[in-house]
């Protein structure tokens, strides 16, 4: 699998290329305490059970948990942020220093440190008891504290770094670390900053910052779209202006945490899946948000999308529809609208979406899996590294640490492991059709897009690598089917193939654009859509993508279908028609010992067929690759 080593091995180095880098992480840090219980009878009191605590851990959570992933993936992390004079404040310094965290926190002994207590009994959380009021900001004291240390923080990375300008992460959760005055200077010193990543409950807070990236969930950015189609700011303008722009006007009456609940209709698959439960942070009097196909709407209490706008419509497909809006009220170049369990979408200055996928956990499993997404995501694009590999990066850190209870974590000898693909994931270039889902299932927990392209690709030429080439950048993975012989000879008539299949596989399966080749007995790829569920299905042409027959089955599985025109003068028929046009009109060797054969009529040569008939192209014949 020549083509998925190679990049691997580019991934790699984008993960290498990160180590050391500054990033300064600011907002709001608080404790994950974990209780773990046994529970066998229950009390006479009530139908409760009766639980006996057997292990406690702590962990830092929030923007504390974004600088530890920060630190683990090899980045230099320091956080600024302010914590309580308190027992939960001295395991959270803790928690920084076995991390390697630069504590830059400043302390605040009126104010407690916000802690998140979590009791499980079976892997099963029971409850989650908070504490930490939102209303409890920074008094002036502790904002003129928190800029100072702000301040320090940043040209203290700058110096270590030899000059160079560090990175920004703001997380800002509505817990009361970054009130206005905070706010207000961050946008103020964005020039000091190379790449500033946002993650923040309420994007509206931060107009003018103009972020190199936002990471908000769907219910983050379903409620910022719902703001600006109740009329609460002027429409969003095109593009970035740059300076201190206002992208959306934030109403002074609005909560100033996160939405309330998210209730999902219809899963990715469409039917059959149960709706997905609430999620977010908890706020009093956030308005329904009703999101559909076509528009929003405010209506009452909670997140919710409307399950009736047709089959197939999910939250990565309203996320998709919705990108360029919201970074133009966010202001942002890339926004990556993350989807839980179901992975993320990203979109950046060219408008091309671009999905990626996680693995379905427990919930247990998935605490502070964001926070690993954002550090990656965040180290990548300060590196440089294209959008794609920062989407797959960010993608792939977050889903290798859901393997346990716990706040999650990624480290950067994991994320390299991964990458190495250790663990059994370096399958063949040739596959069998059996095993392809299986294949693609490993790639996806990866955090692996797939490209899928089928045809006959009969005689390899320069028209069919351009086309791989191409198809391949629009992925992580491309995934080739092959029609047999016999699906040859019934779509192309008795003198195809020219090449048998073992023939064409190997050839394709050389190239380095590459991943997966596998041969289909059918005259359709169907089968193997249904299977693989591609991100992406390429076919060639220069007809629109609903011409394609297969774009409504992908198009319900959840993935695009894109057509690649064809490079003029290179094709298989053509090719084939040359060489007969060339052996009609050359003489024939003479044979030894006999006189020389007289040139023959023109025609075809003897044992050859007839040329493939050249009847008006359909969209079918139209797109294949040979």
């Amino acid at each position: 699998m020549a083509g998925a080593a190679a990049e691997q091995r580019r991934l790699a180095t984008v993960v290498e290329s990160w180590l050391g880098r500054g990033v300064v992480v600011v907002g709001d840090a608080m404790l994950d305490e974990w209780r773990f219980a046994e529970s066998d009878r229950l009390c006479r009191e009530a139908p409760a059970p009766i639980l006996t605590l057997r292990r406690r851990i702590t962990a830092a959570g929030g923007a504390a948990n974004t600088a530890v992933n920060v630190a683990t993936l090899g980045g230099r992390a320091l956080l600024v942020a302010p914590v309580g004079a308190d027992v939960a404040g001295d395991e959270l310094h803790d928690c920084l220093d076995r991390a390697g965290v630069w504590d830059r926190t400043v302390s605040e002994p009126h104010r407690p440190t916000p802690v998140k207590r979590r009791m499980l009994a079976g892997n099963q959380i029971l409850l989650r008891e908070d504490s930490g009021d939102p209303d409890e900001l920074l008094d002036d004291g502790g904002v003129a504290r928190l800029l100072t240390a702000l301040d320090r923080a940043t040209e203290e990375l700058k110096a270590v770094a030899g000059g160079a300008v560090p990175t920004l992460v703001v997380c800002d959760y509505g817990l009361g670390a970054l009130p206005a005055p905070v706010r207000a200077w961050l946008v103020a010193n964005r020039h000091r900053y190379a790449t500033v990543a946002l993650d923040a409950h309420d994007l509206a807070d931060w107009r003018g910052l103009n972020p190199t990236v936002v990471t908000p969930s769907f219910a983050e950015a379903t409620r910022l779209l719902a703001r600006a189609a109740a009329g609460f700011g002027a429409p969003p303008a095109p593009a970035r202006t740059g300076g201190t722009d206002l992208h959306l006007d934030h109403p002074t009456d609005d909560p100033a945490d996160g939405p309330s609940e998210l209730v999902v209709g219809t899963a990715p698959g469409g039917v059959g899946r149960a709706p997905t439960g609430p999620t977010g942070e908890p706020t009093a009097g956030e308005g329904r948000v009703a999101m559909t196909g076509d528009g929003l709407s405010v209506t009452g209490a909670g997140v919710t999308v409307n399950a009736t706008v047709g089959e197939g419509v999910d939250r990565a497909v309203l996320a998709e529809a919705r990108l360029a809006e919201l970074r133009a009220h966010t202001g942002a170049d890339v926004v990556a609208v993350t989807l839980d369990t179901e992975g993320a979408v990203v979109g950046g200055s060219d408008g091309a979406p671009r999905r990626s996928h996680s693995t379905p956990v427990p919930a247990s499993h998935a605490v502070g899996a964001g926070d690993a997404y954002l550090a990656a995501m965040t180290l990548a694009l300060a590196a440089e590294a294209p959008l794609p590999t920062a989407a797959q990066l960010a993608q792939l850190a977050a889903t290798i640490t859901v393997s346990d209870t716990g706040t999650c974590v990624c480290r950067r000898e994991d994320l390299l492991d991964a990458l190495g693909a250790p663990d059994g994931t370096a399958h063949p270039t040739l596959v069998g059709a059996g095993e392809l889902d299986a294949i693609v299932a490993d790639h996806r927990r990866a955090g692996r897009s797939v490209v899928f392209t089928n045809g006959c690709f009969d005689v390899l030429h320069p028209g069919h690598v351009r086309y791989l080439e191409q198809a391949r950048a629009l992925g992580d993975l491309l995934v080739v089917a092959v029609n047999s012989d016999r699906s040859v000879r019934r779509l192309k008539g008795p003198d195809r193939p020219v090449n048998p299949v073992e023939d064409r596989i190997a050839l394709l399966a050389a190239l380095s654009c590459v991943d997966h080749v596998v041969v289909f007995e059918e005259d359709s790829p169907a089968g193997l859509i249904e299977a693989v569920r591609p991100d992406v299905y390429v076919k060639g042409g220069d007809y629109p993508p609903e011409m394609v027959p297969e774009a409504p089955l992908v198009r319900r599985l959840g993935g695009q279908v894109r057509t690649l025109g064809y490079v003029p003068d290179r094709s298989t028929s053509a090719i084939i028609d040359r060489i007969r046009a060339q052996g009609v009109g050359s003489p024939q060797p003479a044979q030894a010992g006999s006189p020389e054969r007289p040139a023959q009529a023109a025609g075809p040569p003897p044992g050859a067929d007839a040329p493939p008939d050249s009847t008006t192209p359909t969209p079918q014949s139209m797109g294949r690759t040979a």
